[in-house]
């Protein structure tokens, strides 16, 4: 027997039925679905400290469970000492089962953890149906050990789905459990 994780089956057996009977879809192929989860982070403090990104690409390889990579500079800026292939960033996509992984301990885990929260913001919408949110800090997430950071770094998270409008969107993600500021859009 092989392994899927809960989202994935909640996906199948409760979200589809929900979003169908909301929308009015007639087949169930109409219903949007999540296709990937980019991971991002900015490191510009690399172009002085190389050491920066190294940590960071281990950081979020923990964080994500898949082998993060880092991003270079396409330009050269004078003014910020910055020269092109210099490392500047990580990134790492998810797909597939590793993508429902992380959205869930993101949901359920992660993002109580923020200080303050009241739930994330709904502005985070690109019109056709794909959403971005930032982390303030990456020590939210469990597997990050607190006493071995040296430097707080936030990080941007894109969901991509094969949702036409921002409504759609909104009601998948809800779905799934992110917890949203306003519940009803």
């Amino acid at each position: 027997m092989s392994y899927t994780p809960r989202l994935k089956e909640k996906y199948a057996k409760e979200i589809v039925p929900a979003l169908m009977k909301e929308f009015e879809y007639t087949n169930p192929m109409q219903v949007p679905k999540l296709v990937k989860i980019c991971l991002n982070q900015g490191v510009g403090d690399a172009i002085t400290d190389k050491k920066l990104i190294d940590t960071a690409v281990e950081e979020m390889t923990q964080v994500s469970g898949q082998k993060a990579v880092p991003t270079k500079s396409k330009l050269d800026i004078s003014n910020f000492k910055l020269r092109r292939g210099m490392p500047i960033g990580v990134r790492v996509t998810l797909r597939g089962n590793r993508m429902y992984e992380f959205l869930d301990r993101l949901a359920a885990v992660s993002l109580p953890r923020i200080r303050d929260f009241k739930g994330v913001n709904d502005k985070g919408f690109d019109g056709r149906g794909n959403y971005s949110m930032g982390v303030p800090e990456q020590i939210i997430f469990p597997e990050i050990n607190i006493d071995k950071i040296n430097k707080i770094n936030g990080m941007d998270i894109n969901f991509v789905t094969t949702a036409n409008t921002d409504r759609e969107a909104f009601a998948l993600l809800r779905e799934f459990g992110i917890p949203f500021k306003n519940q009803n859009k």
